[in-house]
């Protein structure tokens, strides 16, 4: 899968997403990430990106133009079957979730758009966005850490860039509940020890307290999740086993 950014900021993007497990993921050429610097494809001699926004207001707002050139330049050799999808990260957008990056994951491309200053002219968005995504109730300074936080959570999605499916299927919000408490060595802490249940090699009695601690975590502090996932997954009730009648006497 390959993900385009479209930025004012590609130095920010490449500190990010080419370390750790995205970085190896593009080594191993599992996914590929390319950073796009619309200043590049400004039409003044001074570069200039952004202009005052038309009715007045505090701030500069960037130019449609340079935005939907880079796009442009993008998608010129693009195959016409290819699937792909032009997200601008914007807090008017749907909110980023699991689901969504599930979705996302099953493109052929995902071009992202960071805008920056007090965003960009809306003209922009109407002519190459596809959607507008929110990662958050939250005001950031631009849409750079929003695009490294979805390549991120999509790229984990993709085939070999984990060594294994359960590596994401099972974690935390994933399969829908926040992730039960994990411990690893010494067994004693400052006076805290792991729970006897993890250290008896028990393993129906550790999935079974796994998923009692995920059910309560997520009922105390994510109602929310937990009523979607009750919803989702009724507890099975378990049917009164019917009891023999006594035999009569002289009845074998």
């Amino acid at each position: 899968m390959k993900f385009d950014i479209m930025t004012l900021f590609p130095d920010m993007v490449r500190t990010v997403l080419d370390a750790s497990i995205i970085g190896r993921a593009q080594k191993s050429g599992c996914i590929e990430v390319a950073c796009h610097n619309i200043r590049d494809h400004a039409c003044n001699k001074h570069n200039n990106v952004d202009d005052t926004p038309f009715g007045g207001g505090m701030g500069m707002l960037m130019a449609a133009p340079p935005i939907c050139r880079c796009y442009d330049a993008i998608v010129e050799n693009a195959p016409a079957d290819e699937r792909r999808r032009c997200v601008y990260l914007s807090p008017k957008g749907r909110a980023f979730t699991q689901e969504v990056a599930k979705e996302y994951a099953s493109l052929d491309r995902l071009i992202l758009l960071c805008g920056h200053y007090e965003g960009i002219d809306q003209r922009a968005i109407e002519e190459i966005v596809d959607e507008e995504l929110s990662v958050g109730d939250y005001v950031l300074t631009g849409g750079e850490l929003p695009a490294c936080l979805v390549v991120d959570a999509v790229s984990r999605l993709i085939d070999g860039v984990l060594p294994a499916s359960i590596a994401y299927e099972e974690e935390s919000i994933a399969g829908g509940l926040l992730e039960y408490p994990q411990y690893t060595r010494p067994v004693e802490f400052r006076g805290r020890t792991v729970p006897p249940v993890l250290l008896s090699g028990h393993h129906e009695n550790i999935r079974q307290w796994r998923e009692e601690q995920a059910l309560a975590l997520t009922r105390e502090r994510r109602p929310d999740l937990y009523e979607a996932y009750i919803a989702a997954h009724p507890p099975k009730v378990k049917k009164p086993r019917r009891k023999k009648k006594p035999k009569a006497e002289g009845e074998e």
